[in-house]
């Protein structure tokens, strides 16, 4: 199977590092034009530089800060005048702050709402009327396995990625006419420097060593290994394909079979 991207243009948040940097640069390579967004410009350009670049292709960047949204509804439109439509959206934000649901103040539900659903929301409402004009759209959130199975201890993450994929799911039945899918990726745990952060916070609650943290945590992986950023963003290629156009409103696990749930 071929994926085949070329003359696409595709919107990658988050992408300096972790997973979707890794989008980033698949995308790329199965020949999509790339806008990076993200909120340090040195490590955008450095990311936009390394990336495969092949006859026809195109690749930008967009300094955002998903704290403020206002910003963010400001440059997407000159961007969208000035390049063209996005065919593919690739949703991606760092998680909230780890700690439980009770003791998180309602500060920090809004932080995150404002983060995490109110930025992917402005950013595809841009972007579709681009895509139904155009004759290809698809809108991919990577979020996390928490929206199936709650993870202790990320109490607002859990409550912010169950509202995403809702949200979702309920775009995918009002786009789905317009050839639009919109679906998620729920990674579940990646080599990235946030499961590094969330490793070091319960190894120092529990008084032990990071790599016991880290081991005791691929026990409860059946594959016994942590995914590596490469493998979930294979998954957001996928989706973002041609090959992928009869799937709509899923969310699929990237988890090495940890879910418990079907």
């Amino acid at each position: 199977m071929h994926l085949n991207l070329h003359g696409k243009r595709a919107y990658v948040c988050g992408s300096t590092q972790g997973i979707g940097r890794a989008a980033a640069e698949r995308l790329a390579a199965a020949g999509a034009s790339i806008t990076l967004i993200a909120r340090n410009e040195d490590a955008l350009q450095q990311v936009r530089t390394s990336l495969p670049t092949e006859a026809g292709q195109s690749h930008r960047h967009l300094v955002a800060d998903f704290t403020d949204p206002s910003t963010l509804a400001e440059r997407v439109p000159a961007d969208l005048e000035a390049a063209g439509p996005v065919h593919i959206l690739v949703n991606n934000t760092g998680g909230p702050p780890p700690g439980p649901a009770f003791e998180a103040t309602a500060d920090q539900y809004l932080d995150a709402f404002q983060q995490h659903l109110i930025c992917n929301h402005l950013l595809a409402t841009r972007v579709t009327p681009g895509m139904r004009d155009s004759g290809y759209g698809r809108i991919i959130n990577v979020i996390s396995t928490s929206v199936r199975q709650p993870i202790k201890g990320l109490g607002v993450s859990n409550t912010v990625r169950g509202a995403v994929a809702s949200w979702a799911k309920t775009l995918a039945g009002e786009l789905g006419p317009w050839g639009v899918t919109v679906n998620n990726v729920l990674p579940g745990f990646t080599a990235t420097a946030r499961l590094d952060s969330i490793i070091a916070g319960k190894a120092k609650k529990a008084d032990s060593d990071a790599q016991a943290i880290a081991d005791q945590m691929k026990e409860e992986v059946p594959l016994r290994r942590f995914a590596e950023p490469e493998e979930v963003a294979a998954a957001v290629v996928f989706l973002a394909s041609p090959e992928a156009a009869y799937i709509s409103g899923v969310s699929l696990p990237v988890d090495g079979g940890r879910l418990e749930c079907l």
